[in-house]
This record gives C-alpha cells, sequence and structure tokens, in this order.
C-alpha cells in the first residue's frame, strides 16, 4: 500500500504515525510535510492548493490512497481533481465540503432539515449586522461564513466586542473573502465536545468523542484559536449520549447531504455543545481535527487502514472501531505572538530528551530544518501528547515532557484537560507521573 498524505501539520504528523504502524508496512508520501513526518515518509515540496501537482505526485509515485489533512484543498475540490485522473482519495467533493467552507450553508442546511443547532442571521452588510447586535442587546457568536483557520468565531459577551468582531470581519476584511458575509448566532451554553465518524456516503461510524481548548489562555479566556490542546476520552459523552448525538445529528446530516446532491464520504467532524435540551450543533468539518486527531489516533486499537478501507468500500455499516482502555491529553506548544503575528525561526531543544519516553508522543507541527537545527515555522510549534490508563495520568506525561522541551518565546495552556477533570485550573505539579 502506498498512501499520500497531504499537509504540514501535527495531524498530518499524527496520521503519518498511525499509518506506520500498519502491517504489512505502508509506504508514506507528504506534501509538503515537516521534519518530524519525514521520519515516516518521503516528504515531497508541494503546495497543499496545487491541486494537478498533487495528482501528478500521486501518479508518479504509484500512489493507492491519498489523504487530506487540510480543508482548504477539499474546498478547492481536490477529489474532484484525483477522481477525474482516475486516483485514490478519501474526501468530500468540493460540493460536499461546502458543508466546512460555507458557516451559511451549513446552518441553512440544519435549519431546513431539523439537525439542531443555534437560532441564527445572516448578513451581508456590516450595518445591517451591528444594527443587530445592538437591537439584540446580549451576548452573541460572530462567526465568518468561509474558512478562517479556525479563527474566524467571536464569542461576543457585549455589543461593543459584538459590533467590533463584525467590524474586523466583514470591512477590515482579517479573514479576506471568508468574512464577506457573517452568521450571528445565539451563545449555547453546556459541555463542547467533538465527534467525528466515518462515512461512506449511507451510513455513518462515530469515533471516540474528544474535547478541544480552543481559547488562547487558561480558563478560556483570550481570542480563539486553530485549538491549545485536547483529551480524549471526554467524561461528560459516553455511549448513550454518543447514541443521541448518532441519531440527532450524524444520521441526519448524511442523509440531507444525499437529499441536496451531495452525498458525503470520508471523515466528517461535528463539533457540538451538549445542553440541557441535547446536542447542538456548533459547526461541521469536512476531515481530522487538529489537534483533536492527534489525541484521538493514539488511542485506537482498530488498524487506521481498515477504517479508511471501510470508507472507500462502502461498508461503514459493518465496521465497529475499537479503542484502547486509556485516555490522551495533547498539549499544543506555540510561538510567541501566536496566533496573530507568531514569530518563527527560534532553536529547539529537549525533543531528543522525552522520545521515547513510555506515553509520550511528540507530532511536529510548525518546524523547520534550518542549517541542520531545528526551529520554530509556525504559530502552533509542536504537540505534546501523553497516553496514560487515566486522563491525569495522560496529562501528567505530556505536561512533563512540555516543560522539557525549549524554544524562545515558548507559550502554551496549563490547563488542557482540567474541565474534563472537574478543575477548571489544574497545575501539573499535582500528578504523580514522572517523565
Amino acid at each position: 500500500m502506498r498512501v499520500l498524505i497531504i499537509g504540514s501539520g501535527g495531524r498530518e504528523h499524527a496520521l503519518a504515525w498511525a499509518l506506520s504502524q500498519a502491517s504489512p508496512p505502508v509506504t508514506l508520501f507528504c506534501a509538503p510535510g515537516n521534519p518530524g513526518i519525514s521520519e515516516f515518509a518521503t516528504c515531497l515540496p508541494c503546495s497543499p492548493l496545487d491541486l494537478e501537482g498533487l495528482a501528478n505526485i500521486a501518479e508518479c509515485h504509484a500512489v493507492d490512497l491519498t489523504l487530506v489533512g487540510p480543508e482548504a484543498p477539499l474546498a478547492a475540490g481536490i477529489t474532484d481533481v484525483f477522481a477525474r485522473r482516475g486516483l485514490g482519495i478519501l474526501g468530500p467533493t468540493g460540493a460536499a465540503a461546502e458543508l466546512e467552507a460555507s458557516k451559511v450553508f451549513m446552518k441553512t442546511l440544519c435549519r431546513q432539515y431539523g439537525i439542531p443547532t443555534a437560532e441564527f442571521r445572516v448578513f451581508d452588510d456590516p450595518g445591517d449586522a451591528a444594527a443587530h447586535i445592538r437591537q439584540a442587546g446580549r451576548p452573541l457568536v460572530v462567526k465568518a461564513d468561509g474558512l478562517a483557520g479556525g479563527k474566524g468565531v467571536v464569542v461576543a459577551a457585549t455589543v461593543d466586542e459584538g459590533i467590533g468582531a463584525v467590524e474586523a470581519m466583514m470591512v477590515e476584511r482579517r479573514f479576506g473573502g471568508a468574512g464577506a458575509r457573517v452568521v450571528i448566532e445565539d451563545v449555547l451554553e453546556g459541555d463542547e465536545v467533538s465527534v467525528f465518524a466515518l462515512c461512506d456516503g449511507t451510513a455513518v461510524a462515530p469515533l471516540l468523542p474528544v474535547r478541544d481548548h480552543k481559547r488562547l489562555q487558561d480558563g478560556d479566556a483570550g481570542p480563539n484559536t486553530g485549538g491549545m490542546g485536547a483529551v480524549a476520552p471526554v467524561p461528560s459523552c459516553g455511549p448513550e449520549v454518543v447514541d443521541r448525538i448518532t441519531n440527532d445529528v450524524l444520521e441526519p446530516v448524511l442523509w440531507a447531504m444525499a437529499q441536496e446532491g451531495r452525498p458525503y464520504r470520508g471523515v466528517l467532524f461535528a463539533g457540538l455543545m451538549l445542553t440541557a435540551d441535547g446536542p447542538r450543533v456548533l459547526e461541521f468539518n469536512v476531515r481530522w481535527g487538529d489537534p483533536e486527531a492527534q489525541a484521538l489516533l493514539p488511542l485506537m486499537d482498530s488498524s487506521l487502514l481498515d477504517a479508511l478501507d471501510a470508507v472507500l468500500a462502502g461498508r461503514v455499516q459493518s465496521f465497529a472501531p475499537r479503542w484502547r482502555a486509556a485516555s490522551a491529553a495533547c498539549v499544543v506548544l506555540c510561538a510567541d505572538g501566536y496566533p496573530t503575528r507568531p514569530r518563527t525561526g527560534a532553536p529547539i531543544s529537549g525533543i531528543e530528551t522525552v522520545a521515547g519516553v513510555e506515553g509520550v508522543l511528540v507530532f511536529h507541527a510548525g518546524t523547520a530544518l534550518l542549517e541542520q537545527r531545528l526551529v520554530t515555522a509556525g504559530g502552533r510549534v509542536l504537540n505534546i501528547v501523553g497516553v496514560g490508563r487515566t486522563l491525569s495520568e495522560a496529562r501528567a506525561r505530556a505536561y512533563r515532557a512540555a516543560d522539557v522541551i525549549e524554544y524562545p518565546g515558548k507559550m502554551f495552556r496549563r490547563d488542557i484537560g482540567a474541565r474534563a477533570l472537574g478543575k477548571m485550573r489544574l497545575a501539573p505539579a499535582e500528578s504523580e507521573v514522572p517523565v
């Protein structure tokens, strides 16, 4: 089996690591990859948005299957390009990828087909949007319609914050064309959770729930980011809750997409709020989450290749993924200045110290080799994953390893997983597991 992974972050490193465990061995390629991925795969210099170039790579290297990490190539129609050339790829078509690429499409679909989500309105004029916020006079959520790297959502506690978000998105165009329209919706209260599902167009197989931590700072303060960490499993999202999510959200959205002539095949990521009235959809993503995949994949006891084959062969209905009796915690180490203007080029040390430590995995997210030295090359630099019998143990391993790794300007949250343990602030020193 020859597999091409598209992307260069921690999610793609986690996918490469998971596929490297396959037996018989898989030959891996990654475009463009990163220094960590190069341990498992041949990295090839090609932009994730050069769709024809990526198809050429797949043909040249006789690739059997291509996996797409980031959302932008899927929204641009990479699955359609590969299909026209008879190349194997796992992911939704460009039309189906609009489920993530347009918040307006997603929310309208939910309203039309009765899929539970927050009440909302759509605006393409900043004056009208600001007037709505003033009239409401309560906390609201402002979302850019298009792709914004996970940063195009503002939970506005005040009218001024809401209007400021509208101005940033629609007037200043902080996210380019993604902010030409906005969705303004009610704030939901409850526990936030991410549930992934394998989809073959007609059936879904939910995976283990994960909790992401979007805000930059401890205590869920600061701006939204691409993700500061994740834990799995989620205590508040047991089998009965997953069954309800499957019945109320996953199966209905798969049916709705089929009715719209956009059958969905691939990995579907539902971002949900578990409210007192049941699960409510916050967003849909059309690929593995980042950093959720980094916490999820180390817990998979099934072969990742078997899971992907179930999608490709249309046998998701009979596929039951197996999971380790363990927990995982992923802590994202960021560069100073993230998420607005991260500073790069700082030398990284300490990875070799934690490499091979039981229960610790290090996934590269924004790194590069400069004159044979590993340096920071992005906002999210490294993903430190701890795996243990309990979440406390997994979290302890992740944080102790995170403290060993050094580079100028290193920043990370100290409370990843604290809410799942019932403590909003839990210092790593409280744990008992050494690295």
